[in-house]
């Protein structure tokens, strides 16, 4: 009895104990850190998911004023691209008008565009509180009721089309208390991660881990468009109750630290006088060596809620935190553009001659994120592989330029390009955003300056990607005002962001490539090669 009592103040997920009880035994490091990795897959992908109803339903809210679409099966069940045809008015709601009030007047989409940023600037705003609350309490419970509350303010925006409300600030309050919750994610789940994997092939694993991103924009986008056709409210009930339900699994079945289930954490110091980080056989004698089935865990308590965090002026004096976190500023204005207002486009521009129906639109949006899929991995391991986060992340938001101007240019001549043309910019505005937001956050949360206090995670996540997130929030707004004007406005404001993005990293860059030179040339002097400089993110001053 006293055992468990031990086990529940630990925070021992109480799923895993149940799981423990009825094996007999323990699980073991390699097998934890799969199920972390699940986990927190999941987890975020249920948060990408509820983002995503909004850009769905924005044509609906809005439509086209002469144009309206017929329903059929979603993709992949039935074909990506459903012609428009003109008909009469769909009653959306019993409003006199086509649309739904208040988003169906002329400024709708000036409206539609104050929701994202409402959205937006309350989930940056709670960045910055939820990384600091992140390394402060249990990770495992700050996350569910993060996921929880999520999930109760999307289902009730969704539930303003039953409840016939056309009041615009219901909606606005739903998405900025949605926003706050939705705050609580990313700086958890990338502190978890972090928390138990070391730096080896980290840019690799968070960046196929980060996939969740691009898989939550697509389910998303499946989950809405599906049943869209029974009323657009359900298109926020269903996704709202997916992160709902998620969020229970995290509470169940989640270790956020390592030493919540008797393992040390993978960034802290095996010995007072060695730096060198504890590998995984390291980790597993030392926890067969603490007893039979983990009754007696006797591992310096640094998990749930007993370490002291790192201050945010202290967390934004770590090098590279800064200009990473201007550089996200930009990038997530293009990807937020895109991942909000995509769909949208696609359902007012001619493809091959065509028009494509809203639910159309938005299935044929996920294949954007298919493309930031690979994205994802590419920029991961090509940083792995080149020791040089600064540079792949510049390079990619360069590269991005080029393939957005051809997409706007050359996605309307046919079908094939489009989708095409898509993906590839999928790939390279989607490639630095998820690596910064992955492996360099974690970096530089665990960077040699803390002395291994990896509680600084959620903080330095926090202020990059809440840094990020208010580009997030700029860039919808001002395409909602943009696009009025034209689509090619809307087009050199993300080329302008994309720029930006990369001049930042410029300094970092240039770091990182006189390192390398210098590497080399001392290879060149000494055939036995003797120290090089440590990699920019880990010893940079």
């Amino acid at each position: 009895m006293a055992g468990n009592n031990n086990d529940l103040m630990r925070g021992n997920p109480p799923g895993i104990l149940l799981i423990r009880s009825m094996r007999r035994k323990d699980w073991s490091l390699k097998t934890y850190k799969y199920v972390v990795l699940l986990i927190t897959f999941i987890a975020y992908t249920s948060y990408h998911a509820s983002r995503k109803p909004s850009s769905i339903v924005k044509s609906v809210l809005h439509p086209h004023p002469f144009l309206n679409e017929t329903f059929s099966n979603p993709w992949p069940i039935g074909p990506i691209f459903a012609k428009k045809e003109t008909l009469g008015p769909t009653d959306l709601g019993k409003s006199r008008k086509k649309g739904w009030e208040p988003f169906n007047d002329d400024d709708g989409t000036s409206k539609l565009g104050e929701i994202d940023v409402a959205f937006l600037a309350c989930y940056s705003i709670g960045m910055y509180v939820a990384g600091h609350l992140g390394d402060s309490l249990d990770l495992r419970l700050f996350l569910t009721t993060g996921m929880i509350g999520s999930g109760i303010f999307v289902g009730l925006f969704g539930m303003g089309y039953f409840w016939k409300v056309h009041a615009f600030w219901f909606y606005l309050l739903m998405q900025m208390v949605a926003g706050l919750f939705q705050a609580t994610g990313w700086p958890s789940v990338v502190a978890v991660i972090g928390n138990w994997f070391g730096k080896r092939k980290r840019g690799l694993i968070m960046g196929i881990w980060n996939a969740h991103t691009s898989v939550g924009n697509i389910s998303g986008s499946l989950m809405a468009a599906g049943v869209l056709e029974y009323g657009w409210g359900w298109s926020f009930i269903v996704p709202g109750g997916f992160i709902f339900f998620a969020g229970i699994m995290v509470y169940l079945l989640l270790p956020a630290y390592p030493e919540d289930v008797g393992f040390p954490c993978p960034n802290r110091p095996s010995s007072e006088d060695s730096l060198s980080p504890i590998n995984d056989e390291e980790a597993q004698r030392v926890k067969e060596n603490m007893g039979e089935n983990g009754q007696s865990y006797n591992v310096p308590r640094v998990g749930s809620g007993s370490r002291t965090s790192v201050g945010l002026i202290d967390a934004c004096l770590i090098p590279g935190v800064i200009p990473f976190a201007l550089c996200l500023f930009f990038s997530k204005l293009v990807a937020y553009t895109f991942l909000y207002w995509l769909p949208f486009y696609l359902s007012r521009t001619a493809i091959g001659g065509e028009y494509v129906s809203v639910k159309s639109a938005g299935n044929l949006s996920a294949l954007f994120d298919v493309g930031g899929i690979v994205g994802g991995i590419l920029a991961g391991h090509l940083s792995d592989k080149l020791d040089a986060r600064a540079t792949t992340a510049a390079s990619f938001m360069y590269a991005a330029i080029p393939s957005m101007l051809l997409y706007r240019k050359y996605g309307g001549a046919s079908k094939f390009m489009n989708i095409f043309l898509m993906m590839i910019a999928g790939l390279f505005v989607n490639g630095p955003y998820a690596l910064i937001t992955t492996a360099v956050s974690a970096d530089l949360g665990t960077h040699s300056s803390l002395k291994g206090d990896s509680r600084a995670l959620a903080t330095v996540t926090a202020i990059i990607d809440g840094t990020g997130s208010m580009g997030a929030a700029l860039g919808p707004l001002l395409t909602g005002f943009l696009s009025t004007k034209g689509w090619d406005a809307v087009f050199i404001m993300l080329v302008v962001g994309a720029l930006s993005a990369g001049l930042l990293l410029s300094r970092l860059v240039l770091v990182e490539l006189s390192e390398k030179f210098s590497k080399r040339l001392a290879c060149g002097q000494h055939n036995n090669g003797g120290s090089a400089s440590q990699p920019l993110l880990r010893d940079q001053r």
